[in-house]
């Protein structure tokens, strides 16, 4: 027998289906000082003023500033407004970039971060697991209220990006997790519909490569396979009826249980790793990177996962999983090639270079064993 590990996050509650207005004033209840973090797009909409008006005179400050692939810049300038203001709790609402920014600006309070240059250095290896939460939690921390289905909510480790090197760097740490997840369907509506959608191919990312990952757990494998069988079926539902808010009930408890498996320690592979290439060098958001590349990281992988793969094709109605990924993803009216990101041929050495041997392409199932082999997979999407 092998020994394993399974490391549950320092989560206590999530709340599904749930009213906005009605759970936050609970899981709010024990701060004083609260300071709120959205996006500009999301700051002027009645989401945040519910949020708002839910938090009342406790709200000591608002940050709108966070952009798209959390940059250095906005990070610091939160942790910057979080320490100024005192705050004991953080409300983060918004998509990915929103809540990692957030927890990546709480890390920076608990360590005394203030430049760039030494955020930069706190970055950890990816594929790193987090450490033990035993202990008092250091304050402040987060409740997270998400309006995509990207699952950066039920995470302990979080990305963020020096736009000037064009990389992204990932910060880890046990109590970076939101300490409570409100998960309101209604939450989504003001979410752009390419954003949300392809934000749930991100989350089909998660549970499709931890799927066909060659380590597998049977606690991953059952998550990740229900988390698939729930978008397949959810994410068309959203887009032809979108005012509909069971299906996009039902995408978020998919999105949640997309990334339960990295619990188990079961890795994602190239498909995320050239996701923070692009992202990193290109701008491109997080979940097209995985409606670009998914597909592509199928078809390469297949001479030594093809069994796996044929199970997430069924799910998805087709026979093998590159063509079948690529097909659902066109019938959500979501790109798949990188052409459609004005990516070039011309580009691909030049990302594939970016790859520093870390993880998770070095976690990939079939060895990526060279800056070379990036630019294959690359190449398979253009």
């Amino acid at each position: 027998m092998t020994a394993h590990l399974h490391q549950w996050p320092a989560q206590g509650r999530v709340h599904h289906g749930a009213a906005l207005a009605e759970a936050l004033p609970r899981e709010t209840a024990d701060a004083a000082r609260i300071v709120l973090v959205t996006t500009r797009s999301l700051a002027g909409g009645a989401l945040a003023a519910s949020a708002a008006a839910a938090i009342g005179d406790r709200l000591a400050g608002t940050f709108a500033a966070m952009r798209a692939h959390s940059p250095v810049e906005d990070v610091l300038a939160l942790a910057a407004l979080l320490r100024e203001q005192e705050a004991d709790l953080v409300v983060a609402l918004g998509g990915g970039s929103v809540i990692d920014g957030a927890k990546v600006a709480c890390l920076a309070v608990w360590r005394g971060i203030t430049e760039a240059g030494a955020l930069v250095a706190a970055a950890g290896s990816r594929g790193a697991a987090p450490g033990f939460w035993d202990g008092a939690p250091p304050a402040p921390r987060i409740v997270a209220v998400p309006t995509t289905l990207s699952a950066a909510e039920f995470a302990p480790h979080a990305g963020y990006t020096d736009l000037a090197a064009g990389r992204k760097h990932r910060a880890i740490d046990p109590w970076m997790v939101p300490r409570a997840v409100i998960m309101d369907p209604a939450a989504t509506l003001e979410t752009p519909a390419e954003l949300l959608l392809s934000s749930g191919i991100r989350a089909l990312d998660h549970a499709a490569e931890r799927w066909c990952s060659t380590a597998p757990q049977p606690f991953s494998d059952a998550v990740s396979r229900q988390a698939m069988l729930m978008l397949a079926d959810n994410l068309p539902r959203i887009r032809h009826h979108p005012g509909d808010l069971a299906p996009r009930a039902a995408a978020q408890q998919a999105a949640w249980l997309s990334v339960m498996g990295g619990w188990a320690g079961v890795p994602v592979g190239a498909s995320h790793g050239i996701g923070y290439i692009l992202g990193a060098a290109r701008g491109v958001p997080h979940g097209i990177t995985s409606c670009l590349m998914l597909h592509a990281v199928m078809r390469w992988n297949a001479p030594v996962n093809e069994a796996r793969q044929r199970d997430v094709a069924h799910i998805l109605g087709g026979e093998d999983a590159g063509p079948a990924i690529e097909a659902f993803v066109r019938g959500l009216g979501l790109p798949t090639r990188l052409a459609e990101q004005g990516i070039a041929e011309a580009d691909i050495p030049d990302l594939a270079r970016r790859w520093t041997g870390d993880a998770p392409i070095a976690t990939n199932p079939r060895p990526v064993r060279s800056q070379d082999d990036v630019a294959a997979i690359l190449g398979l999407a253009l």
